[in-house]
Order: C-alpha cells, then structure tokens, then sequence
C-alpha cells in the first residue's frame, strides 16, 4: 500500500504576516469612502421564512442587487481607484469568467482607465457581452480559466498592465469589507454574519472589518462541500491546492485560496460550514419563491448554511453574495431543487394496449388532485410483449406524502408503478 502523500503547504511568508498585522479599520474606512456613491449601499431585509428555518431573526444583504450584480465591483474599484497616475496611463488585465471581469470592467470604466480582460473561449455570450458593455477589452484564449489565467500573465508581462486579482490582494479584500461595515451600520446589535467563501477575499475582508468594529460578532465561513479549499487550508495549516473540484456554485469553485486571504482568514474567521450541491439549491429555490430574488449557486452558500447553525435566538446577516446566472443553468438548479423537494414527480407504468387505458391513469390523477406536465406513451419501447405500451407521466405535486397518495391511488387501481424521479 502507498503512504497516502501529505498536501504541499504553500507558503505566504513574512510580508503576509506584516500585511495582516499592520492593517487597521482605517483601512475599511477608506476603502468605503472611495465607494460612495458608486457601490450600491444593499439594505437589509428581514426574512421570516429564513428565520423560522434556522431559529434566528435572519436578515439578508442583497449584493446581487449591487451595480454589476456582485460585491465584486467593491474590491476592483477600491483596488483601481488607488492606482497611482502611471499605473493608470498602463491600464489593467485581469483574468475571469464570472463576476469579477464585471467588477474590473466597470471601476475601470468609472475611473478612465483601459482594461483588458481574458475569458475562457467557452464563457458565455451573455457573460462576454455583458463586461464588453463596460468598455472592457475582451480576450477570449482556451478552454479553461487556467488557460485564459496564463494568457492574462503572458500579456501583463507583454504590455506592463497592471494585475487586478480577484481575491489574493489586500485593496481588493479591503474593499470586499466595507459591505461588513455597512451590516453593522445598520444592525449594531447583529450577532452573527455569513459570508460565503471561493479564494478569499470577500471572507477575508468581511471578517476584518467585522471583527476590528465589534470582536463578539461570530464571522462565519461557507464553502461548497464539492469546492471547500479554505477549510482543507485550515486543516492542512496552511494554503494547500484541491485535487479537484465539482459544484454548482461555481463563482466559488476554487482550488487553492490566498495566501493573504488565508492569513486574515485564520486570525479573524470563527468558523466555516460546508454545505452540499442540494443544500445550494434548495436555498437558491426558497430565495426564488420567498423573496422573489435571483441569485447564482455561490450567492445562495450563506442560506443553504442557515439550518446548520449551532446558535438559537440571534440576529444573523447572511450575504447573498452575486446574481448573474444565466436562465438555463437557473431552471435546471430549480427543476432538480423541486424534484428533491417532492414538488415534481416522475413515473412509468405498463398499461394493456387498448382504448381507454390512458384516460383512466389520467382519472386517477386528477382525483388525487396531480397536475400533469409532461406524458409520453411509448409503443415500441415495449419488446417482451406486443400488446402493451410504456406511459411515463410527469406531474407536479405538493410533497412526497402526495406522491405516496398518487402511488398508492396507482397500486389500487391495479398499476404497478416505477418511479423515475
């Protein structure tokens, strides 16, 4: 048997450790004077339904409400707007298929500054045009994001662009803070803040802020349980680099966090909770239906984390992070939420092939109050007998005992029943 290999630590160094220690609430402070009146101030709004799933008075910070749809736009324009005249006259690259292209395109924009981003060649139209939209200059290279990552270094050192990463950089973290600061403007009394976790930076940077204004306010960490890089750092004791990852949030799919990020995640994060890729969306489904929001797979962490709280009673923030999802990657995290849920029901049955058969399956389900979406009647799918056919029907329903009544309505009726889904 092989010795199982041990992660390789990466270090951060002694300038990681001076970065963290010299930084002050000042430091959010200004970052949060360099956002007014460009950065959305999210309100928080009240949520009795998360409330009453998780035993706390739970409050949501909408940044998917935010200008681009992200908190993103927070860490680049802080980062941007502290360029110094000649960092400007260079511009900036960046390299991102998601919410920080947007947030890079839109400070530089804001600021006159030229920017260039290189997205994966497989990213979307509707992502690439919507950072074109920004006047952003797009590069398209590759098939990953490491490829379009390589491509970004390869021209940064070509043109002398200044890099704007998307979370291993203290203005960058810093800016991400200053939405901690604004939930404790509002909510002096908060208990409890959730904060989800892809490399870092917003985590970093809300647990700062956090913790330097009010140290008994719990900063609590999610990752996706299929992309938790954080906490295998924090078990590993230092930064360490996934094998893989595989999850639908993928604005945190992450395989190795910061090493900065890491740094102010270990002195100011309380805790982080995973959470599974049906937790994410059944929490993506209740923001739908509860509040009418629409958030991405990585905005919702923080909800799908609510139920797995230790505390009672309290006043808990949890931020719902980023919105830009693409509708056929919404309805299908829908469809597979509700068929989890009970909500959608999916069966075969053998019937006799001859008239009739069909509307008594029907009758059956209208009196046991099921609403048909989908049918299929399939004839030659049949080979061990000519004189039968394959329905499978699809309805909706209110909940697995529902289903339980249909089925057995099925079994009396003489049906042998399959359940698909």
């Amino acid at each position: 048997m092989t010795e199982k290999k041990k992660p390789e630590i990466i270090q951060g160094g002694a300038d990681v450790a001076s970065i963290v220690d010299r930084t002050t609430i000042a430091d959010i402070y200004r970052a949060a004077f360099y956002l007014d009146n460009v950065a959305v101030k999210t309100p928080l709004i009240e949520s009795p339904y998360f409330s009453s799933a998780s035993n706390n008075t739970v409050f949501l910070k909408p940044e998917n409400l935010q200008v681009t749809g992200s908190f993103k736009l927070r860490g680049a324009y802080n980062r941007i707007s502290q360029l110094s005249d000649e960092e400007r006259e260079k511009g900036v690259i960046t390299a991102s298929a998601g919410n920080h292209a947007q947030g890079v395109a839109f400070s530089a924009q804001k600021l006159g500054v030229k920017a260039v981003i290189c997205m994966p060649a497989t990213t979307p139209i509707l992502k690439v045009e919507a950072t074109r939209a920004y006047g952003a200059e797009i590069v398209l290279h590759g098939d990953t994001f490491d490829d379009a990552y390589a491509k970004s270094l390869e021209l940064q050192k070509e043109k002398g662009y200044v890099y704007i990463h998307p979370f291993n950089d203290l203005n960058v973290l810093l800016g991400q803070g200053t939405t901690a600061k604004e939930i404790i403007d509002d909510c002096k009394d908060v208990d409890a803040i959730l904060v989800p976790i892809g490399g870092g930076g917003f985590a970093s940077g809300v647990a700062l802020a956090t913790k330097l204004v009010n140290p008994h306010v719990k900063v609590i960490g999610v990752e996706p349980a299929g992309a938790a890089c954080m906490k295998a750092a924090f078990k590993a004791g230092g930064v360490t680099t996934l094998p893989a990852i595989d999850t639908v949030a993928d604005g945190c799919a992450v395989k190795t966090p910061g090493t900065l990020t890491y740094a102010f995640c270990k002195k100011y994060l309380d805790s982080i909770i995973t959470v599974s890729e049906m937790e994410i969306m059944s929490a993506l489904l209740s923001l739908i239906e509860k509040h009418k929001l629409v958030a991405e797979g990585a905005g919702v962490l923080s909800l799908a984390a609510l139920p797995k709280l230790k505390m009672k009673n309290k006043k808990v923030v949890a931020i719902v992070s980023g919105g830009n999802i693409d509708i056929s990657t919404i309805a299908a995290l829908i469809d597979k939420a509700l068929i989890d849920r009970g909500r959608v029901f999916c069966f075969g049955v053998m019937l006799p092939d001859k008239p009739g058969q069909l509307l008594a399956v029907a009758q059956i389900l209208a009196d046991t109050h099921a609403n048909v979406t989908k049918l299929e009647h399939n004839q030659a799918g049949v080979t061990d007998s000519f004189k039968k056919v394959q329905l499978e029907v699809t309805c909706e329903t209110h909940g697995e005992d529902h289903i339980h009544t249909i089925i057995s309505a099925l079994e009396k009726a003489g049906y042998d029943v399959s359940r698909v889904y």
